[in-house]
């Protein structure tokens, strides 16, 4: 087990000056990862004129982040475990400040899509590396509830002020989007030096799980490679089959391979337990229904609306205030009801808001028609991210933390990855244009509409999922009670108490 920092068992309003800087360094790298998903969408067209990229060589300036990002979080968390979280950490974010350099000099397509996959390839390692430091650093409970609150509301400003951010800078230059990271990787990377403390590293005594390494990796590069792929080859092509095929052989070898080493990649008994497996589809659903929410979202601003990059941001910026404003509230309410019902109120809100966009027309009302769904979804967004990494880190051991979060980094990327591209799949199919080739405003508007519907349906999904957590609470509080009515239930201490309370709350 690790050791936390001396004031990590200490109250919230007691942080010491180096617990805050340890938290400030971590948050500083994943509001970057945040920040960089966001930025580089509105610079697509400015990128492309200027590399003189065709469209399918343009996507792969955001397909290849989110290959690298997405194919090797496994991995990533892992490393961490056995190579030493601070290391870990600290390499990846030097990588990332490199390429992130480079990525802004850069005067040819091949070059500015590999930095963005070395790019993601150091994100899929600081990710894990960093959620895992927070819950090996910060004692469980309500001081570990607070940091892990505040580290994912970074996260979700980060991606929302990403969007603002880049129709500011897209107006100058799309380098500069690119080249923003680097100084503020670069100053995180210096303050984490001296502030993020040493852990010991797990005792390896069965090796190195290599075969488990290259299947896994192979797997989840291949899954992302081939979701990304398949709406521009086609979902029934013989390739993108094939390509589904071999996904699929590759996770049962390793999945076998897992099952027999002695220092397995990922133990799968982690997820027989129901609040991992919830938390896990939860973030798929979530992060998944969100991003392509934003896609189609923003074609509909500003492809159909005609909104600047600048104007669309905008639209999208009550979301992410109502996210920061609740970075150091959220805590509370999780300690207070637990994550399954602050999940589960979340996932309600996310129906509701996507809901009520379907009431887009071709000349909407801000205030009445977008701002409400704007709104909730910012409130959604608050209860649901942080409660998500809080149950999937909860009752796991120090020399596992890495690998749950490289687990729960895997669902929310390929999440996301999987669910956008089906979802643009269903907008694609729905657009059938007029009889001259051009579709009118109206069915452009009517195209968008079941890829709405789709995302409302996995919202409801993940509220439909994490419900059945609702009714495990209740059935694990009806045998607490039970066993407080026993006759020697007088003789109990007190104390005995909050420990049943805080397994019912993990829930």
């Amino acid at each position: 087990m690790t050791s936390p920092l001396p004031a990590a068992s200490a109250s919230p309003e007691r942080w010491t000056p180096r617990l805050w800087g340890t938290l400030l360094v971590l948050c500083a790298a994943m509001f970057l990862d945040a920040l960089d998903v966001s930025m580089v969408g509105v610079a697509l067209p400015s990128i492309g004129s200027e590399l003189d990229l065709s469209t399918s060589s343009l996507q792969w300036v955001v397909s290849g982040y989110i290959l690298g990002y997405g194919g090797l979080l496994l991995l990533g968390g892992r490393a961490a475990d056995l190579l030493g979280r601070r290391e870990v950490f600290l390499i990846a974010l030097a990588v990332f400040a490199l390429t992130s350099l480079l990525g802004g000099l850069v005067d040819s397509g091949p070059l500015l899509i590999a930095s963005r996959f070395v790019k993601g390839l150091s994100a899929a390692f600081t990710a894990p590396a960093g959620l895992s430091i927070i819950t090996t650093t910060f004692a469980e409970g309500p001081v570990r509830n607070r940091a892990l609150s505040i580290y994912t509301t970074c996260a979700a400003t980060g991606f929302s002020l990403g969007l603002v951010l880049s129709g500011v800078l897209t107006e100058v230059s799309w380098r500069l989007t690119m080249l923003l990271p680097a100084p503020i990787a670069v100053i995180a990377l210096v303050a984490g030096l001296k502030l993020i403390p040493r852990s010991p590293r797990e005792k390896n005594r069965g090796g190195y799980d290599v075969p488990g390494a290259v299947t896994g990796t192979a797997s989840m590069l291949l899954l992302v490679f081939t979701v990304v792929q398949a709406p521009e080859v086609g979902w029934a092509s013989a390739r993108t089959l094939l390509s589904f095929l071999a996904v699929a052989v590759l996770l049962a070898v390793f999945v076998a391979i897992e099952l027999r080493t002695a220092s397995p990649l990922i133990r799968l008994g982690v997820l027989r337990s129901g609040p991992q497996i919830r938390a896990q589809l939860g973030a798929v659903t979530f992060f998944g229904g969100y991003v392509s929410f934003q896609f189609i979202a923003t074609q509909y601003l500003q492809s159909l609306l005609g909104w600047s990059a600048l104007e669309t941001a905008l639209a999208f910026l009550p979301a992410g205030v109502i996210v920061a404003l609740s970075a150091t509230k959220i805590a509370g309410v999780i300690d207070r009801f637990g994550t399954t019902r602050v999940i589960v109120t979340g996932f309600a809100l996310l129906v509701v808001s996507y809901a009520l966009f379907l009431r887009i027309d071709l000349t909407p009302t801000y205030v009445a028609v977008i701002l409400p769904s704007m709104v909730l979804l910012g409130v959604a967004c608050a209860l649901v991210f942080p409660s998500l990494n809080i149950q999937a880190t909860n009752g796991v051991d120090d020399h596992e933390q890495g690998m749950v979060s490289g687990l729960l980094n895997t669902s929310i990327q390929v999440g996301g990855a999987v669910i956008l591209a089906i979802t643009t799949a269903v907008i694609t199919a729905s657009d059938h244009g007029s009889a001259e080739g051009a579709a009118s405003p109206q069915e452009v508007l009517d195209s968008y509409r079941p890829g709405l519907v789709l995302v409302t349906v996995f919202a409801l999904a993940g509220l439909l999922i994490n419900l059945t957590g609702l009714r495990a609470r209740r059935r694990q509080r009806t045998v607490v009670v039970a066993k407080s009515t026993a006759p020697t239930a007088p003789t109990a201490p007190r104390e005995t108490a909050p420990a049943d309370e805080r397994v019912t709350v993990g829930d």
